[in-house]
């Protein structure tokens, strides 16, 4: 597998934010959105063997494990990757919806980013992932603009969303103001919950290993 990073940090987003958390940063994304913060993983990484990248996970003695990228489905291997994970730890998988994730093994935490307007990655979703979202999956909305807002409520309503599973809405960080994000939500008596991504309000927002 290629792997752009593995490290240890506070998880800064999703209902596990605050949690000490093992980063697993695959390499390699099909999408291109507009306010992307990763697209250093787009290319290069390092050949690692899933047998490679459990031993990295294990010395941290870390019982929770997200699994990233880029778009870690990108990579045939990951799933294999995830169900031993699955095995021994917590694990979540940041996802863009792009690709079917019904191969994922069960126990893994769906955290499934649907790529609003603004993302320019729209048209790129697989819809049949949010049908199946369960109790224990996240959905995640960035939303840019009001636009994005207005269309995230009615994915909200279409597919039933906030009855199924934590509703997550996160503001494009340095372009939506969050107290704007958070008044709209109020306004509308949104089940939804903001989502500020923790880890650029702790350390640097360019920071990366963090």
């Amino acid at each position: 597998m290629r792997v752009t990073e593995i490290f240890h940090s506070i998880q800064g987003e999703s209902t596990f934010a605050g949690l000490p958390c093992v980063f697993v940063r695959l390499t390699g994304c099909p999408l291109r959105c507009t306010w992307c913060d990763t697209a250093y993983a787009f290319f290069g990484g390092t050949e690692q063997s899933v047998e490679d990248i459990l031993g990295k996970v294990r010395s941290y003695g870390c019982p929770l494990v997200e699994v990233t990228g880029g778009e870690p489905l990108a990579q045939a291997e990951t799933t294999t990757l995830l169900h031993r994970l699955s095995q021994e730890f917590t694990v979540l998988l940041e996802t863009s919806g792009t690709i079917d994730a019904r191969s994922v093994d069960p126990a893994v935490h769906i955290i499934l980013d649907v790529k609003c307007p603004g993302s320019g990655m729209t048209d790129r979703m697989h819809w049949p992932n949010v049908e199946r979202l369960r109790p224990r999956d996240e959905v995640k909305f960035v939303i840019q603009d009001r636009i994005d807002y207005d269309w995230a409520k009615g994915i909200l309503q279409q597919f039933h969303l906030t009855d199924r599973c934590p509703v997550l809405f996160s503001p494009v960080f340095g372009t939506l103001d969050p107290r704007q994000l958070a008044e709209w939500l109020l306004e509308d008596r949104l089940a939804a919950r903001l989502q500020l991504q923790l880890h650029k309000h702790i350390w640097a927002p360019d920071m990366r290993g963090v």
